[in-house]
Parts: C-alpha cells; sequence; structure tokens
C-alpha cells in the first residue's frame, strides 16, 4: 500500500531526530509535485550552519561490508575485485528497499521511485532518442545493467532475504534500476577524516577489526560516492554546499557533515535551499539526473557520424581508408553558445596551432596546389577541422576519389615509395572537393539531430 505524500514526512522526520540529525536553519517541507521534498531556510540560524549529520548516517562502502547481513556475503567479491564500492552500495540500497523491517525505511519512503532520465523511458519514448549519441549510451548501459542484474545481483538478493527471514519477497530488475538511479543521482564525495576511517581508540578498533583493509576503500580518503540520508531533498542552483567537521568544532558534533549557506547576509526566511550539479550540459543532465534546462549556459552539442553508417554508403572501403590517412574525427563537441550566429564564430577568427596547420594543409607548394581558391570563411568556422575533414571525405563522389589519388600519386610515385602523409591526404582532399559536400552533409547531421 502506497504512503501519501503528507504521511512520509512524520515517520521521517522522527527518524532524523533518534538519528542526531540536527535541522538548525532550515525545515523540510512540501516543494511541489515536479520536486517532492525541499529543505527551506528559517530565521533560527546566525552561522549559516543549517542542518548537522553525523556521518555515522551515510552509506558508504564501510557501512555495507560491516553490515551483519550483507558484509559476510560480499567482503571477498570486493577483496578479489569482483565488485566495486559502487556496487556494494547499490546492492544496500536494493537488498533495504526490499526488507520488510528495514531501519531505512523513513528514509527510503522519501525517496522517488520512478526516474526521468532514459533509462526508464518507455520503448515509445527511446525512441524518440534514436539517431544520439544519448541512444546508443543508454542501450549500452541498460544492457550491462541487465548483465550485472543476472550475473550477480538477482540470486545474491534472494539469498540475503532468505538469510533475513524473508522467504516470500521477489526482487525484479526494476529493484535494481531503482537503486542504481538512488546512487547516481544522490551520492556525493566525501573527504572523510583519517580518524574516522581509521579510528584510535581500542573500542573504536574493535568496532572496525571486521574489515582489516579498510584503506581499500578511500583514496586519500575521499570516498567515490556516499549517500548522506537527509540530504536528498535538496534541489537545483546552488545555494549552500556541504562540509566535513572532523574534529566538532565547527559544529559541536564530530565526524559530521554540516549544510552551509553561500548567501548568509541574504537568506531570506521559507526560500527554498539548493545544491549545484555543476557545469553540464543537457545532454549530460538529461542521462544522469533525468532533466534538462531551457537555456542551459553550458549546454553542448554533440555533432556526430556514426561509424556504423560509413559501411552502407557508396565506396564505403576507400572512404573509411582515408579517412584513418587523415586521422578524421566522426563526431565534434561544441558549446551551443558558439552556435548564436551560425557556422561562424562572432567576432576575431578562431587562432590557434591547429587553425594555422590547416591553412599549410591547404595552400602547400604542390604541384597541384593553389588551382582551389582559399574561402573567405577559413579561419572563422566553429567547427573542428578534424570533423569537417571527415565529413568531406564521407560526402565525396567517385570520380573525386580517384582525382584525389591520382594527386597522391604525384607526390609519393605510382610505386608507393612513401606513404603519404596526413597533411598531404588532407590537402589532397580539400583540392579536389572543397567544403561543399562537407558543408551540405553538416546541415543534414544538424536537421537530423
Amino acid at each position: 500500500m502506497e504512503i501519501s505524500t503528507e504521511a512520509k514526512l512524520e515517520p521521517f522526520l522522527q527518524w532524523l531526530q533518534v538519528n542526531k540529525v540536527e535541522l538548525r536553519g532550515c525545515k523540510i517541507k512540501y516543494s511541489d509535485e515536479s520536486k517532492g521534498f525541499g529543505i527551506f531556510s528559517s530565521n533560527e540560524f546566525s552561522d549559516g550552519v543549517l542542518l548537522v549529520v553525523p556521518l555515522d548516517l551515510a552509506i558508504t562502502p564501510m557501512r555495507v561490508l560491516q553490515d551483519p547481513l550483507i558484509g559476510p556475503e560480499c567482503r571477498a567479491m570486493f577483496e578479489d575485485g569482483e565488485v566495486d564500492d559502487r556496487f556494494l552500495m547499490i546492492l544496500f540500497l536494493t537488498v533495504e528497499r526490499l526488507r520488510k523491517n528495514s531501519s531505512w525505511k523513513p528514509y527510503l519512503d522519501m525517496l522517488p521511485t520512478t526516474f526521468g532520465n532514459p533509462l526508464w523511458f518507455t520503448d515509445d519514448e527511446l525512441l524518440e532518442l534514436k539517431g544520439t549519441t544519448l541512444y546508443r549510451a543508454t542501450e549500452l548501459q541498460k544492457q550491462n545493467l541487465l548483465t550485472l542484474y543476472d550475473d550477480k545481483v538477482k540470486d545474491l538478493v534472494k539469498k540475503l532475504l532468505v538469510l533475513d527471514g524473508d522467504s516470500e519477497s521477489e526482487v525484479s530488475f526494476e529493484d535494481f534500476l531503482w537503486a542504481n538511479s538512488i546512487f547516481w543521482t544522490r551520492a556525493l564525495n566525501i573527504p572523510l577524516p583519517h580518524s574516522y576511517v581509521f579510528p584510535q581508540n581500542q573500542e573504536d578498533l574493535n568496532k572496525y577489526d571486521s574489515i582489516n583493509n579498510s584503506a581499500e576503500l578511500s583514496n586519500d580518503h575521499n570516498s567515490r560516492g556516499e549517500l548522506i540520508n537527509g540530504l536528498n531533498d535538496i534541489n537545483l542552483k546552488a545555494a549552500a554546499t556541504w562540509e566535513v567537521d572532523g574534529t566538532g568544532l565547527i559544529t559541536g558534533v564530530p565526524f559530521s557533515m554540516y549544510l552551509l549557506s553561500v548567501e548568509r547576509s541574504s537568506f531570506h526566511s521559507e526560500k527554498e535551499i539548493s545544491i549545484s550539479y555543476g557545469n553540464k550540459g543537457n545532454e549530460e543532465l538529461l542521462y544522469l539526473y533525468g532533466f534538462v534546462i531551457d537555456n542551459n549556459p553550458d549546454d553542448y552539442l554533440m555533432i556526430h557520424y556514426p561509424a556504423e553508417a560509413i559501411h552502407s554508403i557508396p565506396l564505403s572501403d576507400s572512404k573509411a581508408l582515408l579517412l584513418e590517412e587523415q586521422k578524421a574525427q566522426l563526431r565534434c563537441l561544441l558549446p551551443k553558445s558558439l552556435l548564436e550566429h551560425g557556422f561562424f564564430a562572432a567576432g576575431h577568427p578562431k587562432d590557434g596551432n591547429n587553425d594555422n596547420k590547416l591553412e599549410v594543409d591547404r595552400i602547400s607548394s604542390f604541384s597541384w596546389s593553389g588551382q582551389r581558391r582559399m574561402p573567405s570563411y577559413l579561419n572563422k568556422l566553429v567547427f573542428p577541422e578534424n570533423f569537417l575533414t571527415a565529413l568531406r571525405t564521407i560526402a565525396m563522389q567517385e570520380d573525386e576519389i580517384s582525382k584525389v589519388s591520382s594527386l597522391l600519386e604525384e607526390l609519393v610515385g605510382s610505386g608507393g615509395e612513401r606513404q603519404p602523409s596526413d597533411a598531404e591526404v588532407r590537402a589532397a582532399v580539400w583540392e579536389t572537393c572543397g567544403d561543399s559536400g562537407a558543408l551540405q552533409l553538416l546541415v543534414d547531421l544538424l536537421q537530423a539531430k
């Protein structure tokens, strides 16, 4: 039976209190249907510390390996390198979601049950992405997750549930997919204090004695993914940052994390607090988190000619060889802001070693050079030359391939005394084809995207 939105909050607040989480300058309340619950500022703070969470409430690889149910089953796999730290935490979330009497239930009930990233798309929705790099990445990722679920997760979770006294619950791929999404949308990199990873007193040493190789769980004590529970209601656009207080000098709570306001002088009561996902384009945001931002200033455009499509075009073998000889690239990644003025950069022409090399390549003093007039846009196109090189080659006609071969024979001899350089091949392709076919193919790719 699904718990109503309002009914989830009170048990969660009680759970936070029992686990010594301190809401000092904030409160948790429902934001809206798209965001769920959020954290909002209050008038009750003066030092900028909004929230304090003990590190013991973090789901970490160490916690999973110490878990009396999961640890014994996973320790050998982890030490042998069969699974990594991310797997441990995703497995933990999968199991705790299915356990009937999980101590994490108030927290887990607050989390979303579905996500907007492409892994959760229906078949029809996923078809909308066909032809993009995101479509292929999603297909590969889902297949990898299915393989991991079938090979390692399914039977292991069933075994753990039976050991826990539950022989009735059934695990599904959706449970594992949910746990994977929870991890990737909520995990944080935490610089764990050395004294927390390696406790010094005898009581703590006994506590951690079951994991003799705990150093392997962190790299310079920076966890590669930890879930700090109670923090997950924070939404986009940074107004606060997370900090670690190992000694308790700042918060009065040793081994804790605290949410620090970055707007101490202008924080208004009842303002929703948010953290930043970083400078990410919409494709990455959709793939990882399931949302996009209108007019995203960090958005990038990936233009890609699929390598597998080359095999279906005329003269594919000859063109594939030319692409290899020219060291051409079949994709490019550009900030969308560069395209505000079309194909050409605003202001000054592009400069840099690559463009100078391009000009030298095109006007090299071969016997056949200079018959094609250099274009006025030579150093203004925003697209990388290595990508345009690929498009010129793909768009070539049969007679143009023959002409390129003839031009190169003049340089290296009909007997093939030496191999032409990549610069010589590029120059021959340019002299033969120009940019007409490449620019038309570029327009086609942009329209398809």
